[in-house]
């Protein structure tokens, strides 16, 4: 004998089964698209280490071909600066100060990235007793990102300062710049 189950007990397993489904199948979605992303996310990292070794053989080439002609090569030079402070706010000049604040090197230990051109470089020759900079590598760069690298993300003036230490997070706030991840090489 098969026992009668209530009507509201039904609709709910059916719900229930039908919520299952849904879920399953997102999940399964899901997946499907991360896996997709990660390998987008390769094929860049592939491209990218390809135009890295290009730029260098070609740089290579040149002073090589420069060399047999007897003439100079000079290589482009670099278009960053990375800064960090190194001495405090103890008897710092006002015109200084103002530089390191335009700087944004308040603090000491504080470091920057700082696009490189007559003016900034300037601002540097003249703080350089307060702070230290050099020109990083990929290395360096690389370093910086994974171990410090926070992102602003939201909507502006309720910006989240976000660590960069998942790439769903980098594709969640930069995916509409075709930016999937934080990987540089």
């Amino acid at each position: 004998m098969v026992a009668k189950i209530p009507e509201s007990q039904a609709k709910k397993a059916k719900r229930d089964t039908a919520l299952a489904d849904a879920v399953k199948a997102a999940l399964k979605e899901k997946k499907a698209k991360r896996k997709a992303t990660r390998k987008e996310i390769k094929a860049r990292g592939l491209k990218y280490a390809e135009e890295y070794a290009a730029a260098n053989q070609a740089v290579i080439d040149a002073t090589k071909k420069a060399r047999s002609e007897g003439k100079f090569f000079v290589p482009e030079g670099p278009k960053v600066v990375f800064a960090v402070r190194i001495r405090g706010i103890n008897g710092v000049a006002p015109k200084e100060r103002k530089i390191l604040q335009l700087l944004r090197l308040r603090q000491i230990h504080n470091g920057v990235f700082i696009k490189l051109n007559y003016a900034t470089l300037r601002m540097l020759q003249r703080v350089e007793h307060y702070i230290a900079y050099g020109y990083p590598s990929l290395k360096l760069v690389k370093a910086l990102i994974y171990k410090r690298g926070f992102g602003k993300v939201g909507k502006p003036g309720a910006w989240s300062r976000i660590p960069l230490s998942d790439n769903r997070v980098i594709e969640a706030s930069l995916g509409k710049f075709d930016i999937l991840c934080v990987s540089l090489s």
